[in-house]
């Protein structure tokens, strides 16, 4: 099973912190089952909470052929357009776009 490690520092004394990568936050099953619903023809899609847990930060990895012809730029407004009551609660969205390659 692959785990996604963090360190927290408690009393200047580092202790890892696991979290198994198959268990998904409430946060990232919400935001997946947005982003399936507005890109429908999506043939990967993987989001992470990157805050820890929190909710505050998440990263996203989608490539759709819905994307195509249009700019990076074009691409991640359409995401943000698609997730706009959710990015509301957040500090952070890194997003990664791209088009299929076949």
């Amino acid at each position: 099973m692959i785990s996604v490690f963090r360190v927290l520092r408690i009393n200047r004394v580092a202790l890892p912190v696991q979290r198994c990568a198959s268990s998904q936050t409430d946060g990232e099953v919400r935001i997946a089952q947005r982003l399936k619903e507005k890109f429908p023809l999506a043939s990967s899609l993987k989001v992470v909470d990157i805050s820890g847990g929190c909710g505050a930060m998440y990263e996203i990895h989608i490539e759709s052929s819905e994307f195509k012809g249009k700019r990076t730029i074009q691409q991640h407004q359409l995401v943000n357009q698609a997730l706009k009551e959710e990015i509301q609660g957040m500090h952070g969205l890194r997003i990664f776009t791209d088009v299929p390659k076949h």
